[in-house]
């Protein structure tokens, strides 16, 4: 997939070759850290589901020992 030709930050397009090397350095650190942000958040996701399955797990066999 191509990478676009302009940018847009806080509703104001930006066309990247005019922008400062600086700059476009800058939206790389942004894009590499948002896709972070994603898999951390997956991850997390993934993390709930586990802890939910653990808890559900011990209060069967908390159930159990009580029966």
């Amino acid at each position: 997939m191509a990478e676009p030709k302009t940018i847009t930050i806080d509703n104001q397009p930006y066309e990247l070759d005019q922008l400062t090397e600086h700059a476009r350095a800058q939206i790389i650190n942004l894009r590499v850290v948002d896709g972070e942000i994603a898999k951390t958040e997956q991850r997390l996701t993934i993390f709930k589901a586990a802890r939910a399955a653990y808890a559900q797990a011990l209060k069967a066999e908390l159930d159990k020992a009580t029966a």
